[in-house]
């Protein structure tokens, strides 16, 4: 990790972009001025300023937040409350907040000293409780008589976003709305701050990028400049896991050791069924966390798609189910087999049989995970290839076993 001392806060911002939340609190853990780390911070999206002080020891996260203007503070301690991937994190503390009596004159006013130093894109009006009565936008601020009061002027029932609502789903609110800013208050209105739609897409976008990492065991916070010691620790724990699924694995193939001692070309189409029915569950899979990442799947559907993905593995199966029973049959014939005719039968049912489970297991497995809590994209493909290889492998040498042996 590189040292920094006397840099400016606007290269270092370009610098921490590049690190995962916890290289970048080591990055900002050897800055020595706390306000450099603020101004950093301030140039990150909300929702990654707000990892890096999580990662941050306790005294410099109190030393940085000492440092920080009072409204920064307060937002940063506020988003703080909210857990990981809620609008909360996102917030930035709202500037441009005016109270319904206040006259169209003297706001004019406030704005001009406000742009002066914030971007200002709205006017929001909330009451003495601090709760969102409406909006005001530039032009009807500019274009309406100076002596009217906000409230005769405010966009009234605005839209908002709940503080507490996991990022997946405000996406689906805000994606035909296309609006620059977005309050965000409490479920009884007040208002405790704005996202930029920028900021949201730009998390959105990285969740969608991490999505393939995690679906092999590689963890979100992985970057190309991590370093090559937490990349271990990341990975291995997966790999682990996958040379375990890989044992059951061989174990099926182990139990039917002596079928294939007595059938050598069963070996040589073990890999073809796995990889064919390996592919088909893969397809399933990506569908079903494409439709739960852009909120397509409705509760209730579950069944549907389960259904969906197991005909058209049969579809496939078949399919794919004729090619290889044709080049069991070649194969078998070239060695004079005289089963050619089962075993060619027997490569064409298992294949059938190992599409269907495969596109099964490919839905099911991202909506098991879900209903356990956990996020559908996390090692869903190594327990996905588990359940494909010990399907196809055991269907495929049971079926030789019982019919041939």
């Amino acid at each position: 990790m590189v040292a920094y001392d006397d840099e400016t806060s606007e290269s270092l911002v370009e610098e921490t972009a590049r690190y995962s939340p916890e290289d970048a609190a080591r990055l900002l853990e050897d800055i020595q001025s706390n306000g450099t780390v603020v101004e950093v911070l301030q140039g990150l999206n909300p929702g990654v300023a707000q990892n890096i002080l999580d990662d941050l020891t306790d005294e410099r996260r109190r030393a940085v937040l000492a440092a920080a203007p009072i409204q920064q503070r307060a937002q940063w301690v506020r988003n703080e409350r909210y857990p990981e991937d809620t609008i909360g994190r996102l917030m930035e503390a709202p500037k441009s907040v005016f109270p319904p009596e206040q006259t169209v004159a003297t706001t004019i006013e406030l704005v001009r000293e406000l742009v002066k130093t914030t971007f200002v894109t709205y006017g929001y009006v909330v009451d003495n409780a601090g709760r969102l009565l409406g909006i005001i936008t530039m032009r009807d601020l500019l274009l309406s008589d100076r002596s009217a009061k906000l409230s005769d002027v405010m966009l009234r029932d605005p839209f908002f976003l709940h503080a507490a609502l996991e990022l997946p789903e405000a996406m689906k609110l805000v994606v035909r709305r296309h609006y620059p800013v977005y309050p965000v208050c409490e479920a009884d209105g007040t208002l405790v701050g704005i996202v930029r739609g920028q900021a949201m897409f730009e998390e959105q976008a990285y969740e969608i990028s991490a999505q393939a990492g995690r679906m092999v065991g590689v963890d979100k916070e992985e970057r190309l400049s991590t370093s090559w010691s937490r990349s271990l620790r990341f990975r291995h724990p997966w790999l682990q896991l996958n040379l375990l699924t890989a044992f059951l694995a061989a174990a099926v193939v182990g139990a039917f050791q002596s079928t294939i001692d007595r059938i050598v070309i069963l070996a040589v189409f073990l890999p073809v069924l796995a990889g064919q029915s390996g592919n088909t569950g893969c397809q399933a899979l990506a569908v079903a966390l494409r439709g739960l990442t852009l909120g397509e799947l409705q509760p209730g559907t579950e069944r549907t798609l389960i259904v969906k993905e197991a005909f058209l593995g049969l579809l496939n199966g078949v399919l794919v189910g004729v090619t290889a029973a044709l080049g069991m049959f070649v194969a078998a014939s070239m060695e004079h087999h005289p089963a050619r005719f089962m075993l060619a039968a027997i490569v064409f049912i298992a294949m059938i049989g190992s599409c269907v489970i495969s596109g099964i297991a490919g839905a099911f497995i991202p909506l098991a995970l879900r209903k356990l809590g956990a996020d559908p994209a996390t090692a869903s493909s190594i327990f996905l290839t588990t359940a494909t290889d010990v399907v196809s492998m055991g269907l495929f040498l049971g079926l030789a076993s019982a019919l041939i042996t």
